[in-house]
């Protein structure tokens, strides 16, 4: 959920005991909040899920079935996670999981990175890059 700052506090992982609740921002001390935002995004499924919501809301198997391969007991936590950052809704009166008002602006930001992803793939296709 954004503070009153408008950062996002990210959850937590340990070893033990998987992902926690939303820590409060700290002022100086962890990582920045754009670097902690991005090692979240980077979890397995986390993007795909946020980019699938992009055209609308999805009920939890339209989701499983756009992220195939995906574990049901994976995109819960994913969803979790996602309403814990603020970035989706659960769903309402038959309707499915939707993008909330962070979540659209994070996509609208992430639009950008996709054309240059895209740009990018057509100019390395056929060259070796390792």
């Amino acid at each position: 959920m954004p503070a009153i700052d408008g950062t996002i506090a990210m959850p937590r992982q340990t070893s033990r005991t998987g992902p926690q609740p939303p820590a409060p921002p700290e002022s100086g001390n962890g990582p920045p909040p754009v670097i902690a935002l991005l090692d979240m995004l980077g979890r397995r499924w986390m993007l795909r899920v946020l980019w699938a919501l992009r055209g609308g809301a999805l009920s939890f198997r339209d989701l499983q079935e756009t992220c195939d391969g995906m574990s049901p007991s994976v995109l819960s936590r994913r969803l979790a996670e996602l309403r814990e950052m603020g970035l989706i809704e659960p769903p309402g009166d038959g309707d499915g999981y939707r993008l909330t008002s962070p979540g659209q602006e994070l996509v609208a930001v992430l639009t950008p990175i996709s054309f240059w992803a895209e740009r990018w793939r057509r100019e390395i296709k056929g060259r070796d890059v390792s």
